[in-house]
């Protein structure tokens, strides 16, 4: 892992935390953390009281920029259908690039097994943010349930990063057209 010398130790510890734990898991040792960090094991224990502290807070520092590419602008989709419909074209084109591993909090949470644990939580609310988003959009689409539609959307979408990631599935069209068939059978136009 590439860290430059200008950031701070917390900086590249997030870093390689955010990149380590989504390449090999959450049961990384801390050794292997710092060692990749160029950081001390006593700088990573006088900046955060554990690795799970460690863990929670790249998942937190990553979550925006992830919402973000799943966020369409203004030059990407117009109606709420097609600001649906960005999402799950995200997840397909992010599926054919090197070292996708699937949504980096849903594999957080399986791995862990602990919904309490700091890192459960953080990467809960970050897959709660985006239930959120579908169900808004499902609302402003006229869906005649929205919070049902938001959860099936999830559970393609969960379902679709975790097939993808673990290298079972190629999305290539799959999860866009069945995220149309939900949307017109919710009657989103």
């Amino acid at each position: 892992m590439a860290t430059t010398d200008k950031a701070s130790p917390r900086d590249r510890l997030l870093d390689a935390a955010a990149e380590l734990f989504y390449r090999d898991g959450v049961s990384l040792g801390v050794e292997a953390l710092c060692k990749s960090a160029g950081v001390s094991k006593r700088s990573m224990y006088q900046l955060f009281d554990s690795k799970d502290e460690v863990l929670a807070a790249s998942l937190e520092r990553r979550a925006p920029g992830y919402a973000a590419r799943l966020t369409a602008g203004p030059d990407d989709a117009d109606t709420p259908r097609e600001r649906i419909l960005f999402v799950f074209e995200q997840v397909e084109k992010s599926s054919t690039e090197d070292g996708y591993l699937g949504c980096p909090f849903l594999a957080t949470m399986v791995e862990l097994k602990d919904p309490e644990h700091p890192a459960s939580v953080v990467a809960r609310a970050a897959k709660e943010k985006l239930k959120d988003a579908f169900r808004e959009q499902a609302e402003l689409g006229g869906a005649r349930d929205p919070g049902l539609l938001a959860r099936q959307l999830m559970l393609v979408f969960d379902g679709a990063s975790a097939r993808a990631g673990a290298k079972l599935e190629s999305l290539d069209g799959l999860t866009v057209e069945t995220v149309r068939v939900l949307l017109d059978a919710a009657g989103v136009a």
